[in-house]
């Protein structure tokens, strides 16, 4: 058992609920504990819109020992633009006003299914748009292995309660990075399954760029949620094939001998990849050469595009000022300058002026550049690449409300370049927490991921390599120093 409250909240999910179905715990405690260490480290944090403390309380004391579900009684907090039956709903916009959802989303549901019990919703940028996660309505999210600097976004609040111990795990979803980025920043494990993996109901039956999952310290944790969120739900257009074995299962077995690539170069030309970071994956590539993997350093990537941030654009663009006239729907208030941040009214704006074949055609082209990437990468099993470019920005680099907006949303791409392809794509992706950058750097301390992508629906093989990856370079035992 831990020695202290703070040291319980580090532990996996899984040893969690083993300990309440053995009356080693109640899940009063756990939650109580979450509640604690929220109180006394969120307002340093502000990773968290709403706490639930009287409810989650009240759940907790009906979970006993006997409860079936997997994992019964396990605190966990959901990003707050999902569904919470009864809960207010915001996108961090106050265009949103207090909206209160009137059912859960499938993600919460299949949460609340498996025994989480709620203990609040986290913070993310305005309608999940940047990297980092300040915002006009609720400030500025902080990270806790520095406050002065960004946690990563979109699902950054998640990520901070996670890293500083105030959940074990938290709900995350990715549009074009928005849960490995978050968990490069604050040195965790982060999913992003294949397109059609997790279902959008009931609000949507496909999106072609955001996938749900969950922020986690380590491979197994994530693939055992994985095994919760995934599935088919009625009305679904798309969805992915089901796997061979549980990706718990599938987690738990050597990969086998993989051909790697190893990918440096950006999708973006203007960014410029830190050193540090470099260094970070060519290290990840001699652990894996070590374990009898076949590992190659590749050049010639078809990625780099002229227009392909334009067509990204024009495909997110359009998923996003959804979100926003669902908001002035629900609010009752007209879509104006003054209802959003100046970067969602640039966007709303941009849109505006999109006509339907426009659209139409920059998704056809998009969809085209995806097949092309797929069809290039399917020579290896596995690409190695950076999860982001540099270190976590110092807060206020990246502003959704500056003079030049649209400024900013490119100045997010060269801090995170490496992400938004596998969206494009809907290959699965995880970023894993392998290093910190060392004490001679002006950044010392911080945490430094590397990235591997999968072929399409292989989420089991990425999840085995990067088990690989955390016994040879393990993890688990770095804490940030506000946690």
């Amino acid at each position: 058992m831990p020695e202290t409250a703070a040291d319980l909240l580090f532990r996996p999910v899984t040893e969690l609920a083993a300990h309440v179905r053995s009356g080693a715990l109640s899940s009063r405690e756990l939650v109580q504990t979450s509640l604690d260490r929220i109180d006394a480290l969120d307002s340093e944090l502000n990773a968290f819109v709403d706490v639930y403390a009287e409810e989650a309380l009240a759940e907790a004391d009906g979970i006993t020992r006997d409860d079936p579900r997997p994992f019964a009684g396990v605190p966990i907090a959901i990003k707050n633009n999902r569904a919470i039956e009864g809960r207010r709903l915001t996108f961090a916009a106050d265009l949103m006003g207090d909206f209160i959802a009137p059912a859960d989303h499938n993600t919460v549901r299949r949460l609340k299914a498996a025994g989480f019990v709620i203990v609040g919703s986290t913070t993310l940028p305005e309608y999940g748009i940047l990297p980092v996660t300040e915002t006009a309505r609720f400030g500025a999210t902080r990270n806790p292995w520095d406050t002065d600097r960004t946690p990563g976004g979109s699902s950054g609040g998640s990520a901070a309660a996670v890293a500083s111990g105030m959940v074990p795990i938290a709900h995350a979803n990715d549009g074009g990075g928005s849960t490995r980025i978050p968990a490069a920043c604050c040195g965790l494990v982060g999913l992003k399954p294949q397109r059609g993996r997790i279902s959008l109901a009931p609000d949507l039956g496909y999106q072609f760029l955001v996938q749900d999952g969950v922020l986690t310290r380590t491979v197994s944790e994530t693939a055992a949620l994985l095994d919760i969120l995934a599935g088919y739900e009625l009305g679904d257009t798309a969805w992915a094939p089901e796997p061979a074995v549980p990706f718990s299962e599938a987690a738990g077995r050597e990969p086998g001998r993989l051909r790697i690539a190893v990918v440096t170069k950006s999708p973006l030309d203007n960014a410029v990849l830190d050193p540090v970071h470099a260094r970070a994956v060519t290290d990840a590539a001699q652990l894996l050469a070590a374990a009898g993997h076949e590992v190659e350093e590749v050049q010639d990537v078809p990625w780099t595009v002229p227009g392909v941030l334009h067509l990204f654009t024009a495909s997110f663009g359009p998923a996003l000022t959804m979100q926003m006239a669902f908001a002035s729907m629900v609010s009752g208030r007209e879509v104006t300058e003054d209802s959003m941040e100046p970067l969602s009214w640039a966007i709303w704006q941009l849109c505006q002026n999109l006509d339907a074949t426009q659209a139409a055609l920059a998704d056809a082209q998009l969809q085209g550049f995806a097949r092309a990437i797929v069809s290039w990468s399917a020579q290896w099993d596995v690409l190695l690449m950076p999860s982001l470019a540099e270190a976590p920005v110092p807060i206020g680099t990246i502003d959704a409300c500056s003079a030049d907006p649209m400024a900013d949303f490119a100045r997010s791409g060269q801090f995170t370049p490496y992400t938004a392809i596998s969206n494009i794509t809907g290959s699965p992706a995880i970023s894993v927490p392998l290093y910190d950058r060392p004490q001679d750097d002006p950044d010392a301390g911080l945490p430094v991921g590397v990235q591997l992508v999968g072929q399409p629906a292989q989420e089991g093989t990425l999840l085995a390599l990067a088990a690989q990856l955390e016994r040879a370079a393990p993890w688990t035992d770095r804490r940030a120093p506000v946690s």
